[in-house]
């Protein structure tokens, strides 16, 4: 019996990988090669062709030199690297990895260690039982969780959810978490589409992909906070998820 295979993702050219993974990175020097072993070890696990594609913008710490050196350990067949010449935005960065990538399915996931690969064959998984055109890892499902976080970032980041999820109607219980896999012809129409920046755009992606009628499935994952390194979040983004939230009120 075929596997259900929804989304109707653009064809792999021939000896392509079938799943592409983006991993957009800044300052990320000291992890990107304890990603990339980690990667790999979960993909042979899910029996599954892969490449990996680091979308860098201008690291000041070397880290475009740190994946040059994964290229000739790993093959450019396996580890692509896309620089660009600032930090332009994650939507943008998605999306500069997406030209460059080659496989049917997109894996957005983060090079700071925080979105563990052993996940990778559950979402796998999932998609090919369910044929999904999304399936997002939740932190809050039975199973996820988040390590590494004070109560008051945990308080924070779970109202902002549960606010979003009132306001708008969404279904999906992790709106902010940015570990997820997409058919390709979804991620493009969903990047194409999305407006916000920062700390809502993961969340403005997902609404988009349900209020356009694509399937969605959850995976629940354990995040862990960095362990080296340190985090992008900030007070800034915090108003930029409101702001993206109340375009999103009035917009969808």
């Amino acid at each position: 019996m075929a596997r259900p295979r929804r989304g109707n993702p653009t064809p792999c050219a021939d000896g392509a990988p079938e799943y592409s993974i983006i991993v957009p990175t800044y300052n990320e020097r000291e992890n990107v090669a304890v990603l990339m072993w980690m990667v790999s070890k979960a993909m042979q696990g899910a029996g599954a062709t892969y490449e990996v594609v680091f979308v860098d913008d201008a690291s000041p710490d070397g880290t475009a030199d740190a994946v040059r050196e994964l290229i000739r350990a790993f093959g450019s067949q396996r580890v692509k690297l896309v620089t660009r010449p600032g930090k332009l935005g994650l939507g943008s960065a998605y999306g500069s990895g997406l030209a460059h990538a080659s496989g049917s399915w997109i894996i957005l996931m983060d090079a700071d260690l925080s979105h563990h690969p052993k996940h990778l064959p559950a979402f796998i998984a999932k998609q090919r039982a369910t044929g999904a055109d999304v399936v997002s890892g939740t932190r809050y499902q039975l199973g996820g969780g988040v390590a590494g976080w004070n109560l008051v970032r945990k308080l924070t980041s779970r109202g902002a959810n549960i606010l979003a999820s009132f306001i708008l109607g969404a279904r999906t219980s992790d709106l902010t978490g940015a570990y997820r896999l997409y058919s390709r012809g979804a991620l493009a129409k969903l990047l194409a589409a999305t407006k916000s920046r920062g700390y809502a755009f993961q969340m403005e992606v997902i609404v988009r992909a349900q209020y356009s009628g694509m399937r969605i499935e959850e995976v629940p994952i354990v995040f862990v906070d960095r362990l080296y390194g340190q985090s992008k979040l900030g007070v800034g983004e915090y108003v930029q998820f409101v702001k993206g939230l109340l375009r999103l009120l009035v917009g969808l």
